[in-house]
């Protein structure tokens, strides 16, 4: 690609990440149970209602999953592998493209909580407002992923449940979500 569709790809790659970040944050937030009356979950709550709402009629939620959110997220995710594969110029094989927004939709949720992870425990270490609506979403939405980990991985005082929840995340990455990852492109290639 040229240097202007390099720049192309990289500013829709943050449109539609920014988008799925919503809805992520919504399914993290809606089965972690986060508290609504927080500033940020009503954000979230208010700006993907309306996307959500039509497509929740048609999908119940499933054991505090929002299904719909998967699926707009994952849609946007196929939306944006479109996008870039038709700015190659390549028309890519349907089962490969709707596998590998699937494994973009399972890379960007292990970021995702990759990052929330780090940034909770970076924050918690230090002196902020632990009543921060930023920091009480974050700190409620992974906390279920390290509430299993909690009090067995003390040293001292220190807390390393964060660190193998990280160490886990990357792992994840790279031993499930790069192999469907490539699976799917050579669907997609047919190479």
């Amino acid at each position: 690609m040229t240097y202007l569709l390099n720049a192309l790809a990289l500013l829709l790659q943050l449109v539609f990440d920014a988008a799925v970040v919503l809805f992520v944050l919504r399914l993290a937030a809606e089965a972690s149970r986060a508290d609504f009356h927080n500033p940020l979950s009503q954000f979230v709550y208010r700006s993907t209602n309306p996307v959500l709402a039509p497509v929740r009629r048609v999908l119940p939620n499933w054991r505090r999953i929002n299904l719909a959110a998967v699926l707009v997220a994952w849609l946007l995710m196929l939306l944006k592998r479109l996008v870039l594969f038709a700015l190659s110029g390549f028309l890519p094989a349907l089962p490969g493209l709707l596998l590998v927004a699937l494994a973009d939709l399972l890379d960007f949720v292990l970021l995702f909580y990759l990052v929330l992870v780090f940034g909770w425990s970076l924050l918690s270490m230090l002196a902020v407002d632990r009543y921060h609506p930023a920091l009480r979403l974050t700190g409620s939405i992974v906390e279920p992923l390290l509430r299993p980990l909690r009090g067995r991985l003390t040293l001292g005082m220190v807390d390393f449940s964060p660190t193998v929840a990280i160490i886990a995340l990357l792992l994840a990455r790279i031993l499930v979500a790069q192999p469907l990852l490539d699976a799917g492109m050579r669907l997609a290639t047919g190479g």
